[in-house]
């Protein structure tokens, strides 16, 4: 069963297309009531039994926010892709709701420069991040790869022979390599944070942290 969240403030999902629709879904999972909007009614109607509440409407149009309650919500997800018109006006009106928590989704990084000059508190990439995420993962050395930020990375990656029965603390990844070792996972234990003292062996999966080119240089070791 999902864990019900702390706060109980509905959340809005405005475009109910394959990134909203997922993203509604995935919050209901999670235990929050979800407030799904778009003027396509098979797209409502693929979705109103699952959500807590959906509608046919249009973004841009004030009143129908209004009308819903958009405008007393805390966060409000633009999902709308493919119309860019359509986006940076339903984040436009937003903003001038004063919603405090606006995430949009973007298609392009022009679209997305856009979303934040008209008030977009965080925009989102999905397919540019996922096609960055699989370009470092696709060579089999990072298992997985997240982005944090422009230049501070996470990643998931087998420990290399460069710290193979060492501990951290003698194996001085922040000096040598620019890198942290933030956690360790052993064949058939779960994840623990590390420490100096902490040895890796072989076989030993590692997170690390770290600017992009130092982590994939890193994880790139044989």
């Amino acid at each position: 069963m999902a864990k019900k969240p702390a706060v109980d403030d509905p959340i809005a999902v405005l475009g109910l297309g394959r990134f909203g629709g997922s993203l509604a879904l995935e919050l209901i999972r999670q235990g929050w009531e979800v407030i799904g909007i778009d003027a396509d009614s098979g797209a409502v109607q693929a979705l109103a039994d699952k959500l807590t509440h959906a509608a046919v409407a249009d973004t841009t149009d004030e009143e129908a926010l209004r009308q819903l309650g958009v405008h007393e919500l805390t966060n409000v997800v633009v999902g709308i892709g493919t119309d860019v018109q359509a986006s940076i006006l339903t984040t436009s009106l937003l903003t001038d709701l004063a919603v405090p928590h606006i995430l949009a989704k973007a298609i392009s990084r022009q679209h997305a420069t856009i979303l934040r000059r008209v008030g977009a508190h965080h925009v989102v990439l999905p397919e540019h991040e996922m096609g960055e995420r699989v370009a470092h993962m696709v060579t089999g050395q990072i298992l997985n790869f997240i982005q944090l930020d422009d230049d501070y990375v996470l990643a998931k990656t087998h420990a290399p022979t460069v710290v193979i029965d060492r501990t951290l603390a003698d194996a001085d990844l922040r000096k040598t390599h620019d890198v942290t070792v933030v956690a360790i996972k052993r064949p058939g234990i779960p994840f623990t944070h590390t420490t100096g003292d902490t040895v890796v062996y072989a076989g030993d999966v590692l997170i690390v942290v770290g600017d992009p080119a130092s982590v994939q240089a890193f994880a790139s070791l044989t």
